[in-house]
């Protein structure tokens, strides 16, 4: 309140308490036989604690000196069993990223196998199935139709899968690859730069998108259906699937002959662009938080 108004019957000096840097007023000193002071009052300053006594007491003019300034740099101490929970976290933290080299070639090698497995399969074991499928659409009618479906779901897949192979392998024939290799080691090596990492997004786009449309002819040819004409709607989503294939086909082609150039290029500038770009990559995954739901998507891709 105002010196002179009612209020609450305090009043101001004029001068104010002393303000810290932020403006706001200092605790006052504990009175004598307080004890000492509480928790609250005492600051952590690189794992010691020291009181606000001792702070102000530090902080007054007559006390500074040279002799005093070494004094408690040589004697002070560290207390950490205050923040052991802390402590313990930040050395888990360090075992952790200890560990992470050795999981992480564990989780490559199995990702390795995976993806042998999965190009394995395609000249394999989906030709001997193509064929089982066949056969069973070629004899079933002789031994009559049992069930209502001539070929099971996964049959009628393997029959368009292999389809889709045969076809985009005499599309691909069409494609002249010693003409792409020499237009592409013709270009720039700035020019070069941009499209691999033009074709790097378009791959990771293609790919997402290419899952669904195999994931909707597949569905298409394979949900039940109650009208004959129903049938007709697997054609459009079996051209797409084919068109996508033969794109994403020439798609790595290309990002394949760019690498090619890069390695046998006499200038080694091009390859150096390239494996700087993977560090930009990694620098923007690194700075960010990650649950492990994300960080198991982020592993498969």
């Amino acid at each position: 309140a105002a010196p002179g108004s009612g209020g609450d019957g305090r009043q101001d000096s004029g001068r104010g308490e002393p303000k810290t840097l932020w403006g706001s007023s200092e605790p006052r000193p504990p009175a004598s036989g307080a004890g000492q002071p509480s928790p609250q009052q005492r600051t952590e300053t690189l794992g010691f604690y020291e009181s606000d006594r001792g702070r102000r007491k530090k902080r007054s003019l007559s006390d500074l000196s040279l002799l005093r300034f070494i004094s408690a740099e040589l004697t002070r101490g560290y207390f950490l069993e205050h923040n052991e929970a802390k402590y313990t976290e930040r050395r888990e933290r360090v075992y952790t990223c200890m560990r992470i080299p050795k999981e992480l070639e564990k989780l490559m090698v199995f990702g390795i196998f995976l993806c042998l497995d999965a190009f394995l399969y395609v000249f394999t074991l989906l030709p001997l199935r193509v064929f089982l499928a066949m056969f069973r659409f070629i004899t079933l009618p002789c031994y009559g139709l049992r069930d209502r479906r001539l070929l099971q779901p996964a049959q009628v897949c393997d029959i368009l899968k292999g389809v889709i192979l045969v076809i985009c392998y005499f599309m691909m024939h069409y494609v002249d690859y010693s003409m792409m290799y020499h237009l592409i080691r013709g270009q720039a090596v700035i020019k070069l730069y941009i499209i691999y990492n033009m074709l790097e997004v378009a791959d990771r786009l293609i790919s997402s998108f290419g899952q669904d449309i195999l994931d909707a002819l597949y569905w298409t040819a394979t949900e039940p259906k109650e009208r004959r004409r129903a049938h007709i709607g697997v054609i459009p989503h079996f051209f797409m699937a084919v068109l996508y294939v033969f794109l994403h086909a020439i798609l790595i082609m290309v990002q394949a002959t760019t690498l090619n150039v890069a390695f046998n290029s006499h200038n080694k500038s091009l390859l150096t662009i390239m494996m700087s770009n993977n560090f930009v990559e990694i620098k923007g995954s690194v700075f960010k938080k990650f649950e492990k739901n994300n960080l198991f998507q982020m592993s498969n891709s």
